[in-house]
C-alpha cells in the first residue's frame, strides 16, 4: 500500500487555497458611437505584440496588433511598412470552401480594407523612421451589419498608438452614407441599401488624411459636407485612444540619428547640385528629364568616397533637393515642370473602335498618359461568384486595371496583380458603376480591361475616361459619360498651389493625390490621399471646384470621339432576349437533372440563363438560333391552340399516318385521311420525313395527344382553307 497522505487517518479532509493570479493587465474604453456601443481593449490578447487591441462595435470584433523591428532595415531609403487585413470564415461562422478548406491568398476586399488601413497612417511615422514595421488586422466576429473595415481602421490606430513605435497619432475613421437628404455617420449595411453616397474618410484630430468613395452623381458641396460630417463624427474615437494610451502606452522606442544626413545635405548644396537640378528640371519631356535627372544624381554619389556617408542619408538629401526645387518654382512662378500653369489639362486625344473583333474598345491618351480600354459583353453564367464574410453574391459588371512596366519604359517582373492594380481599378469600378444601365433595361455580364501602354500621372482616371468611351462603344446605355481628373498640392507654411492634372513628378514630390471623377451632373468618386499631417476644409474646396472644372473640359474633349451609346451592340457581342415563364413550369424547362435545357443549348447554339422568378435570358450572335430556343421554350411551357397553323416538320411516317414536330418540341399526328383532300393510299406518297410542312391543330385529348392537318392548309402560303368554297360549290351558286 501507498503512503498515507497527511490529513487522510482520522484527520478529515485537509483544504487548499489557491492563491488567484492575475495574468492580465486589462485596459479598456468604452463610447456610445453612431448608435452602437465602441469598445477598445487591451492588454489580455496578443500579449507579446508591440501593441494590440480588441475592438468590439455591435457584435462585429477585429483584433489589431503592431510590431516594428528594434533597429533600422540596412540599405533602405525608404519606410518598409506592411498592411495585412484579413478575415477569418469562422468569424460569420463558415467553413471555407474549395479543396483546402482553409484561407488562402488575400481576398480583393481584403486587399483594398489594407490599402484603406494603410495609406491614413503612413503619413504619420516619425520623419526617418526606417524599422521594418507590420500591422495585423485580424477579423474575428461578423455581425452582418457593422463593417469590419471601419472597426480594423480604429483598431490599427489604436494598436499603434499604445506600442511605443514612433507614431504621431492617433487617427479616426468613419463612414458616412447620404440617405433622404441626411447624412448618416456609420451606416449599417441594410441602411446603406438606400443610400446615395459611400464614403469612408479618415484622419486627425486637426486635419482630413484620406478619403475613398462612391456616389450617386452628387453634387461637390454635398461631397464636401460628408468629408467634414465624418471628420467630426469621429472626433470622440480619437480622444477615446488617447484616453487609452494614457493609461497603457508603452515607452517611445528611441530613434535613429540622422547626423549623415545633415552632413550630405551640405555637401550637395555646396557642390552646386541644387542649381544642376533647377536645369534638369527645365526638361518638358518625361524621359529626356529622367535622363538629365539620372546624370545629376549619378555625379552626386561620386561627391562621397566609399564609407564616407551612408548611401541612404545621400539619397534622402537628393530627394530633398529634388522637392525643394520643383516646389518652390511651382509657388514662387505658377509654372510647372511641363510649362503648364496650375489649371491647365493636358492635351487630349479619344479614339473609339479601335480593336475591330472587340465588343468596344478605346485608347484615350492624355500628355504622356495612355489607356487601351476594352469592354467584353457576356451573358449571366459570365458572372462572378464572390464568396464574401457576409455571404455568396454574384457580380455582373467587372473592370481590370493593369500596369505593366514597359508603360514607363522599364523592364520588370509581370505577374498576378498587385495591391495597386485592385486598388487602381477598384477606383475607376467605383466611378463607373453608378451610372450603368439597371439589369433589366441591359441584361449583359460587362468586363472592362484597361491596359495602361503610357504613364506620367494618373492612369486610373485615364482608365475611368477610356472606360466610359469603350462602354459606350459597346452600346452600354450609360446614364452620362464619366471622366476623371488627378489633383496636387504643394504646401509650404501658409502657401499652397493646387495642381490639375498632376504628372508623376508632382505626384510623389507633391503633398496630396486627390482623384475626382464624376459626369457634368455630380460626382461618382473621390480618392484623397495626403502625404503630410492632412489638410484643411478650405483646400479640400478649391480642389474640388478647380477638379470640377477639369473634368468638364475632359469631358468635352471625349465627346469629339463618341458622346452617347451606339445604337445596340455589335455583330460578334451576344443578343440577349429576355422571356417569362410561370414558375411552376421553371422545372419543366429544365428538365430532371437539365436534361431538356442542355438539349436546347447543344441543338440551337445559345446560352440560357434561368432565374428563380421565371425569368429567361437566351443569348446569341445568330437570331435565328434565339429564336428556335424561344420557340422550343415556349413549347415547353404553353399549349398548342386549337385552330392554330404553325410549321412543322416530319418526324416518322407510318402506315395510318405521320407525327409532326411542331411549336417547338411538341409532336402531332396527321392521320393519313388529313393529309390532301384527295384519298391517299400511303402516307410516304405525300411525305417523307425531314420535309417541312404546315399543319392545323384540329383538337388536344385529355391525355395531350394533338391532332393535326395538312389538307385544309395551303402548303405554299399557310392559309387556311377549310371554309374556302370548292369550284364546283362556286359554279353552282354561279347556276343559279
Amino acid at each position: 500500500m501507498g503512503a498515507v497522505p497527511p490529513g487522510a487517518a482520522g484527520q478529515g479532509p485537509r483544504r487548499f487555497r489557491r492563491k488567484k493570479v492575475n495574468m492580465f493587465n486589462i485596459h479598456k474604453t468604452e463610447l456610445m458611437w453612431g448608435g452602437r456601443k465602441l469598445v477598445i481593449e487591451t492588454g489580455k490578447v496578443a500579449r507579446q505584440a508591440d501593441g494590440a487591441v480588441m475592438v468590439t462595435y455591435g457584435d462585429t470584433i477585429v483584433l489589431c496588433t503592431a510590431v516594428a523591428a528594434k533597429s533600422p532595415k540596412p540599405g533602405v531609403d525608404f519606410f518598409p511598412l506592411t498592411v495585412n487585413y484579413q478575415e477569418k470564415t469562422f468569424a460569420a461562422g463558415k467553413i471555407p470552401g474549395g479543396f483546402f478548406k482553409r484561407e488562402g491568398r488575400p481576398s480583393e476586399k481584403e486587399t483594398l480594407v489594407s490599402r484603406l488601413i494603410d495609406r491614413p497612417i503612413r503619413p504619420l511615422f516619425a520623419e526617418g523612421f526606417r524599422n521594418e514595421t507590420q500591422v495585423v488586422a485580424t477579423v474575428l466576429s461578423h455581425d452582418m451589419e457593422n463593417d469590419p473595415d471601419i472597426v480594423a481602421m480604429v483598431g490599427a490606430s489604436a494598436a499603434l498608438t499604445i506600442s511605443g513605435i514612433p507614431f504621431m497619432g492617433p487617427i479616426g475613421a468613419a463612414r458616412v452614407a447620404y440617405i433622404n437628404g441626411e447624412y448618416v455617420l456609420n451606416p449599417t449595411k441594410s441602411q446603406m441599401a438606400d443610400s446615395k453616397l459611400d464614403l469612408v474618410v479618415a484622419g486627425t484630430a486637426d486635419a482630413v488624411l484620406m478619403v475613398e468613395s462612391e456616389a450617386q452623381q452628387l453634387p461637390e458641396d454635398v461631397m464636401l459636407g460628408a468629408v467634414m460630417h465624418g471628420h467630426k463624427g469621429f472626433q470622440p474615437v480619437i480622444e477615446a485612444i488617447i484616453g487609452l494610451a494614457e493609461r497603457a502606452a508603452k515607452d517611445a522606442m528611441p530613434l535613429s540619428e540622422r547626423s549623415g544626413y545633415e552632413a550630405a545635405l551640405k555637401k550637395l548644396e555646396a557642390a552646386g547640385i541644387e542649381a544642376e537640378l533647377r536645369v534638369a528640371y527645365q526638361e518638358k519631356v518625361k524621359q529626356a528629364r529622367y535622363a538629365k535627372v539620372g546624370e545629376v544624381k549619378a555625379k552626386a554619389k561620386t561627391l562621397f568616397a566609399e564609407g564616407e556617408a551612408n548611401p541612404v542619408d545621400v539619397s534622402d538629401a537628393f530627394k530633398d533637393l529634388e522637392a525643394k526645387v520643383v516646389r518652390f518654382n511651382i509657388l514662387d512662378t505658377g509654372l510647372r515642370i511641363d510649362g503648364r500653369d496650375t489649371k491647365t489639362v493636358r492635351p487630349i486625344v479619344s479614339e473609339v473602335g479601335v480593336l475591330p473583333r472587340a465588343h468596344g474598345a478605346a485608347l484615350f491618351t492624355r500628355g504622356e498618359t495612355q489607356a487601351l480600354v476594352v469592354t467584353t459583353l457576356g451573358t449571366g453564367t459570365d458572372e462572378q461568384i464572390i464568396d464574401a464574410l457576409d455571404g455568396e453574391y454574384r457580380e455582373s459588371f467587372m473592370l481590370h486595371y493593369n500596369f505593366p512596366p514597359y508603360s514607363v519604359g522599364e523592364a520588370g517582373r509581370m505577374g498576378s496583380p498587385g495591391r495597386r492594380e485592385i486598388g487602381h481599378g477598384k477606383l475607376a469600378w467605383r466611378a463607373v458603376r453608378p451610372l450603368l444601365p439597371a439589369k433589366e433595361e441591359f441584361p449583359y455580364t460587362i468586363r472592362v480591361v484597361s491596359e495602361i501602354t503610357e504613364s506620367n500621372g494618373s492612369s486610373s482616371m485615364a482608365t475611368v475616361c477610356g472606360s466610359s468611351l469603350a462602354l459606350m462603344d459597346a452600346g452600354v446605355p450609360l446614364k452620362a459619360p464619366v471622366a476623371g481628373i488627378a489633383m496636387g498640392l504643394i504646401l509650404e507654411g501658409e502657401r499652397y498651389a493646387v495642381l490639375s492634372d498632376i504628372l508623376g513628378d508632382e505626384d510623389h514630390l507633391g503633398d496630396m493625390d486627390f482623384k475626382v471623377a464624376g459626369t457634368e451632373q455630380g460626382v461618382t468618386s473621390l480618392q484623397m490621399d495626403i502625404k503630410i499631417a492632412g489638410i484643411t476644409e478650405e483646400i479640400m474646396r478649391v480642389a474640388l471646384d478647380q477638379a470640377k472644372a477639369g473634368r468638364i473640359h475632359i469631358l468635352g474633349e471625349m465627346a469629339k470621339a463618341i458622346s452617347q451609346n451606339r445604337t445596340g451592340v455589335k455583330e460578334n457581342a451576344p443578343r440577349i432576349t429576355t422571356i417569362t415563364v410561370p414558375k411552376d413550369k421553371i422545372r419543366e424547362v429544365i428538365g430532371s437533372g437539365g436534361k431538356v435545357i442542355r438539349e436546347i443549348v447543344e441543338k440551337t447554339g445559345t446560352k440560357i440563363d434561368i432565374e428563380d422568378d421565371g425569368t429567361i435570358k437566351i443569348a446569341s450572335s445568330d437570331p435565328a438560333a434565339s429564336d428556335a430556343a424561344i420557340q422550343w421554350i415556349k413549347s415547353i411551357v404553353s399549349e398548342p391552340e386549337v385552330g392554330m397553323i404553325y410549321k412543322g416538320k416530319v418526324v416518322k411516317i407510318v402506315d395510318f399516318g405521320a407525327f409532326i414536330n411542331f411549336f417547338g418540341s411538341r409532336d402531332g399526328l396527321v392521320h393519313v385521311s388529313e393529309m390532301a383532300s384527295r384519298r391517299v393510299n400511303k402516307p410516304s406518297d405525300v411525305v417523307s420525313e425531314g420535309q417541312e410542312v404546315r399543319v392545323k391543330v384540329l383538337g388536344i385529348d385529355e391525355r395531350g395527344k394533338v391532332r393535326l392537318s395538312m389538307k385544309v392548309v395551303d402548303q405554299a402560303t399557310g392559309e387556311d382553307i377549310s371554309n374556302k368554297p370548292k369550284a364546283d360549290d362556286g359554279e353552282a351558286a354561279q347556276a343559279d
